[in-house]
């Protein structure tokens, strides 16, 4: 009688790393030959997303991927400078933290009821420029960021429309796969129900279940910040310890060295302009005062 040798159970686990590499090169072989921008975006970690938001199918992360591309090409994401979307940053509606999570991944801090701004292209082209900085600014080995979203002083009659948040939750999806690792709602009022019904219909499940409502009352919440952040850290607005204010002239001057650093990433001329930053001479970031 011959004894069947039972599988290990975490063979499969450790089978996956290695499938999952296969598929990086068969996304790569699919897409052919690549060269100048294309090359600087296509990394093996830029694939493994695409091929991540596809469940792993290498046709649909390749439609998704050259979709991307010809969006790069056009939109051009990578060559929008701070003078050119600083007015849409003056109220510090979306800013860089300057702490990470507990996972040291970057976070940016949104505030909605400081939307001030009605044109669609404007407030996509704002984020899209603070997501292209976000990533030149990840940690190494970093691939996410966290969101932390502060809903003081936001109504559903005066700020973000939902055209605006639609568009640039496409603009999220389709585009900057798997760079949100999680979302976090802080205090949003009830009304808000009635607009996250209305855009929830254009995420993908995946997505969704990254957005977390987070209330300053409830003590799931308040553990669940926790185990993100280092509470010390977390600006009071979120239920932390910290003090923050933003401080637009500041974080333009950041803004201004990031994109000389931004330049010298993508091959462009990277000499600082001295107009540009006296330009955005009143730009902002979040500074932490002494809590």
């Amino acid at each position: 009688m011959y004894l069947l040798r039972r599988r290990p159970q975490n063979s499969h686990q450790e089978d996956e790393p290695s499938k999952h590499d296969a598929k990086v090169g068969e996304l790569r072989a699919a897409i052919g030959p690549l060269s100048g921008r294309r090359l600087k975006y296509c990394t093996d970690s830029c694939l493994r997303r695409y091929l991540e938001a596809r469940n792993w199918n290498v046709d649909k992360a390749k439609k998704m991927l050259e979709e991307s591309l010809k969006w790069r090409e056009t939109y051009k994401p990578e060559e929008i400078r701070w003078p050119e979307v600083a007015h849409e940053g003056e109220t510090g509606k979306i800013s860089r933290a300057n702490f990470h999570d507990r996972s040291g991944r970057l976070v940016l801090i949104m505030r909605p009821g400081m939307q001030k701004g009605k044109c669609t292209e404007d407030n996509v082209r704002y984020m899209v420029y603070l997501l292209e900085n976000a990533i030149l600014n990840l940690s190494e080995g970093q691939e996410q960021m966290s969101w932390l979203i502060d809903f003081t002083d936001w109504s559903l009659k005066t700020n973000i429309s939902i055209r605006i948040a639609v568009d640039c939750l496409n603009v999220l999806q389709n585009h900057y796969p798997q760079r949100l690792s999680i979302a976090f709602l802080y205090n949003p009022p009830r009304i808000f129900e009635t607009f996250w019904k209305a855009i929830r219909y254009f995420l993908d499940p995946v997505t969704c279940q990254k957005v977390k409502f987070v209330y300053p009352n409830d003590k799931d919440s308040l553990e669940l910040m926790k185990s993100f952040f280092d509470v010390d850290n977390l600006p009071s607005e979120f239920g932390g310890k910290a003090t923050m204010k933003y401080d637009h002239e500041e974080f333009s001057r950041l803004m201004a060295l990031d994109d000389v650093k931004t330049a010298k990433f993508w091959g462009f001329d990277a000499k600082p302009c001295h107009s540009r930053v006296q330009a955005v001479a009143g730009t902002t970031t979040v500074v932490p005062l002494t809590s």
